[in-house]
């Protein structure tokens, strides 16, 4: 028995020296462990680029698309053009005011950064890819793919630095630099103004090393030209609007600094226009044809068209239909209706003679030729490929939003239906007959010609060329249908004023661009959120009896907003990473 007591303690022993010295040889990491290791992405055998184009090509995935990506909502379901049709969801953070530092539905920061150290080393190692070819014609176009690459590359790094720009104001810029776990990573926000300077900086520079625009159909998706003049008219536009034009909420110039310019310059639109004008220049983008809401319907459906700049690129699906369509649609196309897009937001749509039909006090525009007894007849002709509404086309019969309707049975059974009398129709096929869905391309538009319009009429009437500007507006509206009216003005008056055709441009860019995540951002940098989000949401009540129908305007809630809700809030978990960065106004 001692004997055995020994013989288990000595192997005991030996177990313990065979454990502790095999975790002394353990390696331990010492940078960061990314998919997989620089040396095989980039690889000096791959003579095609292959591994490294793959790299890239994942790149585009840092860009975020915007179809719902809210957790299942709309960024536009928390601008008043919409709420969701389900109860308790994040995106009503923004319009409840239950966003923290610890509770944001879209912070976005630690994905744009890790987007930038992946660009980072990209540009820094794919020098080492051959991409060997034999000729000199093939040679030459080595060349040029990599250049290409490179400019691609260089774009969705400073694309992801707007995305931060816009939620936070300035944000640290680490230039090319890739770090490691050996680098002081306590790096301090850059200002406002640097970060615009950046952001233009590079956009003018790799603007002629990308794509030429008309690029062939197997290149089509790829960044071209245009949408580095295109990101940088967007990021001059914010620049220029009231919240960062040394309007900002801050008391503290530190933190003004960081979130805008410290005062108001008025030459600052002049940029706008200049980049606008650029962009025009070129000569190939234009609006999807004119005259008929089918264009513009078939702009978000059709995966290559002159008016599209660039777009987050996906295979064909049905996603869309399944989730946005009216919900009395089931079977083999099966329809949730999650986004209510709301009567505030209907309201917003002209007459067909561009007429709004309603004053500013909320009564109706006699003149517009509105009627309350028939409010869809003889509007903008966006407004039915925006929005699904009762008495609508769709799978072979008439939508049905009345009340007890097959799209809002106002039962149990249905867990979700529309809360406001209207679903979500923009970006979905055409389906007005048939009995389910075909797969349908749906690209979201990062950039197209119509923003370009809109931000250059914008300007064109902030420095005062108010005519200019109805030229541009005249354009859109053109487009959707409206009609030109005696005077070819498409419904804006002679002797408009500037705080008139403010309004008027506003109001454009509300309904062309809508729920494209613009409103979200568009009311924050016109510093409008005490009227647009801390107002009243309706939605249209509809009572059929017998084959007439009654409309009734019906208040569903009250949005709230609070001032600190311009700039979003710095991530609680990147404050602690990094002491030297300052939190914004509020939070």
């Amino acid at each position: 028995m001692k004997k055995r007591n020994l013989f288990l303690r000595g192997a005991l022993c030996s177990l313990l020296l065979v454990m502790l010295f095999t975790n002394s040889c353990k390696k331990i990491e010492t940078v960061p462990k990314d998919w997989f290791g620089s040396d095989l992405v980039f690889d000096t055998l791959d003579r095609l680029g292959t591994v490294a184009a793959f790299n890239l090509n994942d790149l585009y995935n840092y860009i975020p698309g915007g179809f719902a990506r809210i957790s299942g909502d709309f960024l536009d379901a928390a601008s008043g053009d919409a709420i969701p049709s389900r109860n308790n969801t994040l995106v009503e953070y923004y319009t409840n005011r239950r966003v923290s530092v610890v509770s944001n539905p879209d912070p976005y920061w630690a994905n744009s950064y890790a987007g930038i150290r992946r660009t980072n080393i990209f540009m820094k190692n794919i020098n080492n890819v051959p991409i060997v070819e034999t000729d000199a014609a093939t040679i030459a176009n080595a060349k040029l793919t990599r250049q290409y690459w490179r400019a691609e590359a260089r774009f969705i790094r400073v694309l992801m630095y707007f995305e931060l720009l816009k939620r936070y104001g300035g944000v640290p810029l680490v230039g090319d630099k890739v770090f490691t776990l050996d680098d002081n990573l306590q790096i301090p926000r850059n200002t406002f103004e640097d970060c615009v300077n950046y952001i233009v900086t590079e956009c003018d520079a790799v603007k002629d090393s990308l794509r030429r625009e008309n690029m062939p159909d197997g290149d089509w998706g790829r960044v071209q030209r245009g949408a580095a003049i295109a990101l940088k008219c967007r990021v001059l536009l914010y620049a220029a609007s009231p919240l960062f034009n040394g309007g900002g909420i801050e008391t503290d110039p530190v933190k003004k600094a960081l979130s805008g310019y410290l005062s108001y310059d008025a030459t600052r639109w002049n940029a706008v226009i200049a980049a606008a004008e650029e962009l025009r220049s070129i000569g190939f983008y234009k609006l999807n044809d004119a005259g008929s809401p089918t264009f513009f319907a078939a702009t978000f459906t059709t995966k290559r068209n002159a008016e599209i700049i660039l777009a987050k690129q996906s295979s064909n699906n049905t996603s869309l239909e399944n989730t946005q369509a009216p919900v009395g649609f089931a079977g083999t196309a099966t329809s949730q209706g999650l986004t209510s897009p709301t009567q505030n937001f209907v309201d917003a749509f002209p007459m067909l003679n561009g007429l709004q039909p309603f004053n500013a006090d909320g009564t109706i525009n006699v003149a517009s030729g509105y009627s309350a007894s028939n409010p869809y007849a003889s509007r903008d002709p966006r407004l039915d490929v925006t929005v699904f509404r009762n008495g609508y086309a769709w799978l072979g019969r008439t939508v049905e939003t009345f009340e007890g309707g097959r799209d809002k049975p106002n039962t149990s059974v249905t867990a979700v239906q529309t809360k406001t009398g209207y679903y979500l129709r923009k970006f979905l096929g055409n389906f007005p007959t048939g009995s389910t869905y075909s797969n349908q391309s749906h690209n979201f538009p990062i950039f197209r010609y119509a923003e370009i319009l809109l931000n250059y009429a914008e300007a064109l009437n902030e420095v005062g060329r108010v005519e200019d500007a109805v030229t541009q507006i005249g354009l859109i509206r053109k487009r959707a249908g409206i009609t030109a009216g005696a005077n070819s003005r498409y419904g804006i008056r002679v002797g408009i004023t500037q705080d008139e055709m403010r309004q008027v441009i506003r109001n454009e860019r509300r309904i062309e661009l809508a729920f494209e995540e613009h409103r979200f951002w568009d009311i924050r940098r016109w510093k409008t959120g005490a009227v647009d989000l801390a107002a009243p949401v309706y939605g249209m009540k509809i009572t059929k009896t017998g084959s007439t129908l009654t409309y009734e305007k019906v208040q569903l809630g009250v949005l709230q907003f609070d001032p600190k809700l311009y700039h979003m809030p710095i991530p609680y978990d990147e404050m602690i990473k990094n002491t030297t960065l300052i939190q914004n106004q509020g939070w």
